[in-house]
Order: structure tokens, then C-alpha cells, then sequence
């Protein structure tokens, strides 16, 4: 399968809470009806997140497809017009983006139920090739973050190679998706010998600076 994400601000003028309520009941119903749906996921930023001032982004929203076929047979249907309208009604279409990704699960622990789920877009350090950037990530890399003791799942999402392939340059490389029982579980991850050897290694593949990262609720729209 193949997961398009989707990340985005809401459109001006709009309270974090009424764009999250409009995005889980309104557009959930309108996107559901694509065929070809196998799964849609929507992450929510917490509200806590926004004391320090605005974040990168409100939200992002996984779906997955069962291959690209299946994702480019929605162009010209009614259901994909309709989401495709009704998404100025909520979003800044001016900050929006999106990867198409394949999914490899590095701890494939259960997620909790009330649990938080922590969202970095990664980019590829200069002057590394794609493929050496995504075996790193992917098999040195993902045992360390997986070694957290309090990291209840984790998952990368890295950019299909044939985006690369085609000559495109996609806006991130990959998104990094962790779960945790709460907020304090992450900031005790922080504290942990695990953390610091896996935030020591992003020099070796990531570009420098810092990540862009939402700390979100999951909402499963599609099972």
C-alpha cells in the first residue's frame, strides 16, 4: 500500500477548535466517500501546543491507497471534486502540502488510547543521495528511536523514490511518527541515554536545523 499525508493550517480568521471540529465531522464524511480508501487517519494538534504561539501546522491527515493506481483513478470523480471544494471552507490552501509515502513500521508496539502521537518532517542532509538517506534512516536510525523505552510505536513514512525518479523535489522526505502514553512520557523520553544517541545521529542524515514537529491526537476516520 501507499499513504498520501497531507498537512495544512486552517484558514484565517478560524479557531483552532472549530477548524478541528469542522475537519473530524464535515470533510471527514465528504473525504470518506473516495473510493478506494483503505484507511484515513486525522492527527490533531494539541491545544496545549499553542501557548508559546502559532504552529507549523494545525493537522495533518494519512490515507492510505492500495498503490498510486488507485490514488490517480479518484481525478475526475464527483467524490474527489467534492473534497477538493469543500477544503477552502476550513484550510489555508496557501500552506498546504502533501507526500505520497510507503510505510515502514520500526516498533510495532499497540497505540495507546488516549495517547499522543509526536509528527517530525524530515528532510535529507545536503549532498546525500535519497537512497543512502533512507537505509540510514531507516536501519540505523530507526533501532535507536526504537530503543526509547517509553516510545510506544514508531513509524517512517519516507517519500516514494519514484517521486525522486520523476524529477520532482518533494517538500519533505519522510515524516517520523512516534506514540506515547501522554506528554510527560515524551518529555521523560527527553531525559533518557536512548534520546540523546538518536538526536546525536541526525547530523549523519538529516539536514541541519531544527525539525518541524506537531504533537497531535490521532482520530481514525477510516478503520
Amino acid at each position: 500500500m501507499v499513504k498520501m499525508v497531507a498537512f495544512f493550517k486552517r484558514k484565517p480568521g478560524m479557531s483552532v477548535e472549530a477548524f478541528h471540529n469542522y475537519w473530524r465531522t464535515t470533510h471527514a464524511d465528504i473525504v470518506s466517500k473516495m473510493p478506494g480508501i483503505r484507511r484515513y487517519v486525522q492527527s490533531h494538534t494539541l491545544l496545549s501546543g499553542y501557548r508559546k504561539g502559532e504552529l507549523v501546522y494545525d493537522g495533518a491527515a494519512e490515507v492510505w491507497f492500495d498503490d498510486t493506481q488507485a490514488m490517480r483513478a479518484l481525478t475526475g470523480t464527483k467524490e474527489y471534486a467534492a473534497v477538493r471544494a469543500d477544503e477552502p471552507n476550513f484550510i489555508d490552501l496557501s500552506t498546504m502540502g502533501s507526500i505520497i509515502t510507503e510505510e515502514h513500521i520500526i516498533k510495532d508496539g499497540p497505540i495507546p488510547p488516549n495517547g499522543v502521537k509526536n509528527i517530525e518532517f524530515v528532510t535529507h542532509k545536503p549532498g546525500m543521495s535519497i537512497d543512502a538517506f533512507q537505509k540510514h534512516w531507516r536501519e540505523v536510525h530507526g533501532p535507536l528511536g526504537a530503543a526509547i523505552p517509553v516510545v510506544r510505536r514508531y513509524v517512517q513514512s519516507h517519500t516514494r523514490r519514484s517521486i525522486y525518479d520523476s524529477g520532482k523535489t518533494p517538500l519533505y522526505d519522510g515524516v517520523a511518527i512516534t506514540w506515547f502514553d501522554d506528554t510527560q512520557a515524551m518529555r521523560e523520553s527527553a531525559t533518557t541515554p536512548e534520546y540523546a544517541r538518536t538526536r546525536a545521529d541526525e547530523v549523519n542524515f538529516i539536514a541541519p536545523g531544527r525539525l518541524p514537529l506537531i504533537i497531535t491526537k490521532e482520530h481514525v476516520i477510516v478503520p
